[in-house]
């Protein structure tokens, strides 16, 4: 090459690096600290490939800027805004919500239909169709509905129950990870959509081994993101999908579960009540619209998000109950003396154990499902107590690990202690430092479900099997890929409790 052709390079190569330090002083111009970022790339590298784990990556900036109680960094050239001051966190996601209503927005028009269906899902939607989306889905998970489905969780817990037995009479410990995951497929297959997917009583069931491979990232699935991140439109042009084929499955599953609900009997399920929903949409009287599209979404987020996240809050329960046989006792013992007063399991029985609800509680903030939670700013509001002004299109990221294992909120943070979590210390506890499910009106619409799940799932194990720890398996390891947290190789004696 000649002379020019290299000055032509260089002096390319000079202005992109003068651009991205511009972009990078967004933070640094408004009087926020941040951490020197990679050009181009900001903190994306560190965050996902240097510090390996991105739950330390928060912590790691807590530390550093704990007085400032937030800090900037960026993806790519995305200004984020970390905030760990509960004050602050308690605007943004209640009291003026309003300016924070909506998650982050992704141009995803025009690419694969698999990333359509995925963006008209209630988590992905904004504004007027989020208000609408939550309006049609809210009557599903009311206490009634709850109650009513109460009796087929029980059926899948007594399942999950009989065969983790019978698989620890055959082997030295028991993949209980796997297990609550195909108990949360059933419940939520039976429950939702009237169909018995089958996962705990057949090793080959297809929906949970459809679940999973939805859920591992992959270096190309990773590489597809990050190409999303950097050059979205490329990926536009070439019509490639950034959700793994898996979702197809599912798409497919709704679609078949449409058609033979339309040509049968009505259940009263979630199923039915988005149906509902999408044939009222035709009536100029009403304000709820839902397409067809809309509908196999719900659908489809229901099963993959209920069965990733309940399966995990089980699987580090019971190793938490497992490493603690004191606090196991108890919970026998609570759950034993509601079974006597009730006569057996019940929804009233469920939803008055203080100690079970109290364990479910600190294992969520020991392992909550997300890392974070965040919010789309979408007009200029000014941050309580500071002098920063939010502009339109900024996000504010909550830290939810580094929040739950904050010692200023948790005394001895990494402890498994769940009395913090009976009523009588109900006052000692920052809402806006456990936010497990989120916060405000657009936290998670199926928590109550999920716990019930959970409540029955745990209750009925504890009451048939002792847990204890398996050799090798005597910590945690988090599984450092994916959207969730969830454990890594983590195996639980399980001693089968002989009636008296």
């Amino acid at each position: 090459m000649g002379v020019e052709t290299w000055v032509l390079l260089a002096t390319v190569a000079v202005l992109a690096w003068i651009y991205s330090k511009w972009r990078h002083s967004y933070w640094a111009s408004r009087g926020v600290p941040s951490l020197p970022a990679t050009p181009f790339l900001g903190h994306i590298f560190k965050s996902i490939f240097t510090a390996k784990k991105p739950w330390k990556f928060q912590d790691e900036l807590r530390n550093k800027f704990d007085d400032a109680r937030m800090c900037g960094f960026y993806e790519f050239f995305k200004p984020t805004l970390l905030v760990w001051d509960t004050e602050i966190l308690k605007h943004i996601f209640v009291k003026d919500f309003d300016y924070f209503v909506d998650h982050r927005h992704f141009d995803m028009k025009t690419v694969h239909e698999r990333d359509l269906v995925m963006m008209e899902m209630l988590s992905a939607v904004n504004g007027a169709q989020w208000k609408s989306l939550r309006a049609i889905m809210s009557p599903a998970f009311t206490s009634g509905k709850i109650k009513s489905m109460f009796h087929l969780v029980c059926d899948k817990a007594d399942i999950l129950v009989k065969i983790s037995v019978k698989q620890a009479a055959q082997n030295p410990h028991v993949d209980m990870k796997k297990n609550f995951g195909r108990f949360t497929m059933d419940t939520i297959a039976s429950c939702a959509f009237g169909i018995e997917s089958n996962s705990l009583m057949d090793e080959n069931a297809e929906f949970p081994r459809k679940a999973q491979a939805f859920f591992e990232m992959s270096s190309l699935r990773l590489a597809k993101f990050i190409a999303f991140g950097v050059v979205p439109r490329l990926l536009k042009a070439l019509h490639v999908s950034i959700n793994p084929p898996e979702l197809d499955f599912f798409v497919d599953v709704v679609k078949h579960t449409v058609a033979a609900r339309e040509a049968g009997k009505t259940r009263g399920d979630f199923l039915d009540l988005l149906l509902e929903a999408r044939d009222n949409s035709d009536n100029p009287n009403s304000k709820l619209v839902l397409s067809q599209r809309s509908l196999i979404a719900q659908s489809v987020l229901f099963i993959i998000a209920g069965y990733e996240t309940t399966a995990s809050l089980l699987d580090f329960s019971s190793f938490l109950l497992a490493k603690h046989k004191n606090q196991q006792q108890r919970l026998r013992e609570e759950v034993r003396q509601l079974v006597k007063k009730y006569g057996g399991i019940t929804y009233h029985g469920i939803m008055e154990g203080k100690l079970l609800k109290a364990c479910l509680q600190e294992t969520l903030r020991l392992y909550p499902p997300a890392l974070f939670m965040e919010r789309y700013c979408t007009k200029a509001y000014k941050l309580p107590g500071t002098d920063l002004t939010i502009r339109p299109g900024d996000i504010v990221q909550a830290p939810i690990w580094a929040l739950h294992h904050d010692p200023r909120h948790w005394p001895d943070p990494e402890a498994f202690i769940p009395d913090r979590f009976l009523p009588e210390n109900k006052g000692n506890i920052n809402s806006f430092a456990h936010m497990p499910f989120g916060m405000g009106p657009r936290n998670c619409l199926a928590m109550r479900f999920a716990l019930m799940e959970a409540k029955v799932a745990l209750a009925k194990l504890l009451l048939g099997a002792e847990l204890e720890l398996a050799p090798g398996h005597e910590e945690v390891t988090l599984d450092e890929q994916g959207a969730f947290l969830r454990s890594k190789d983590l195996n639980i004696k399980v001693k089968p409790i002989m009636e008296e």
